[in-house]
């Protein structure tokens, strides 16, 4: 799986036109399909990591819909001192989405886009439209969105994250006016360590996480590199609250900037609104 994901992001990285043909295949298209997904609107997506390809939630958020290209960071570890290092490289790689064919830009990884809080967070994406001219949200926007749009105000927090970097989520959300009850991480820093979280390990924490502060009104599960987007309604219906989840709320937020309404029936209830 990692193999094919270094293979399809090189393939995207090449030319537009082998960026388009790489995201339809991936979602199985045939030619007249191909057609409709080629006349699709574009999303750059510039990851924290650099062998990060299509992600496979969008594939099955917006089939051909929507289109992305992608670029990396290079980021090895979920520490503040490896974002800093890498956040000089995001105006080069806003520039080769630009150059691909990107109608707007969403600069994911949750924890490298609130790390610093909200002002820094601002300043990411004004830095991203500076570089490409391009209109520009984060990840850490799609979950903050999507809060809001659930009504949400007492949050469970369930995240892969160490507890330094959980402090900083935490001061994030205050800044939102949201009360986190209770943020609970995994401690992981290597990111490729993320890989091997079991979509059931995953599904059983962040449940425990919420029982554990029954009375909060919502669940957000953060880290950009969990496959969460099968879990969202099956944890909404054990539960019973809405839950905002990194990377299916932030593809939300970048299809609603290219001009889709962002719904996607059957992975929750705001996707499925």
């Amino acid at each position: 799986m990692k193999q094919d994901r270094r293979e399809f992001l090189g393939a995207i990285a090449a030319t537009t036109a082998a960026a388009a043909t790489a995201t339809v295949a991936a979602a199985g298209f045939g030619p007249t399909r191909a057609r409709a997904a080629e006349s699709a609107p574009v999303l750059g997506l510039i990851f924290p990591v650099s062998n990060r390809g299509v992600p496979e939630e969008g594939v099955a958020m917006y089939g051909e819909r929507l289109r992305f290209v992608v670029n990396g960071l290079g980021l090895d570890r979920m520490a503040p001192d490896d974002y800093d290092r890498v956040i000089p490289l995001i105006p080069a790689a806003a520039e080769a989405l630009a150059a691909q064919g990107a109608q707007a830009i969403e600069l994911t990884g949750t924890s490298l886009t609130f790390y610093k809080g909200e002002a820094f967070n601002q300043e990411l994406r004004e830095t991203v439209t500076r570089a490409s001219g391009l209109p520009a949200t984060t990840m850490s926007n799609g979950v903050i969105d999507g809060l809001k749009a659930v009504g949400a105000r007492r949050v469970a927090v369930a995240t892969a994250y160490s507890d330094e970097v959980n402090d900083r989520l935490r001061a994030f959300l205050v800044e939102h006016r949201l009360e986190p009850l209770v943020i609970t991480g995994l401690g992981i820093e290597a990111v490729t360590d993320v890989d091997s979280v079991t979509q059931n390990d995953l599904l059983e924490f962040s449940a425990r996480v919420h029982a554990s502060a029954a009375e909060a009104d919502s669940l957000l599960v953060s880290c950009g590199g969990f496959r969460t987007l099968e879990l969202i309604a099956p944890l909404e219906e054990r539960r019973g609250v809405p839950v905002i989840s990194s990377m299916p709320h932030g593809l939300w937020a970048g299809a609603k900037l290219v001009g889709l309404d962002g719904s996607a029936p059957g992975y929750g209830r705001l996707l499925s609104a």
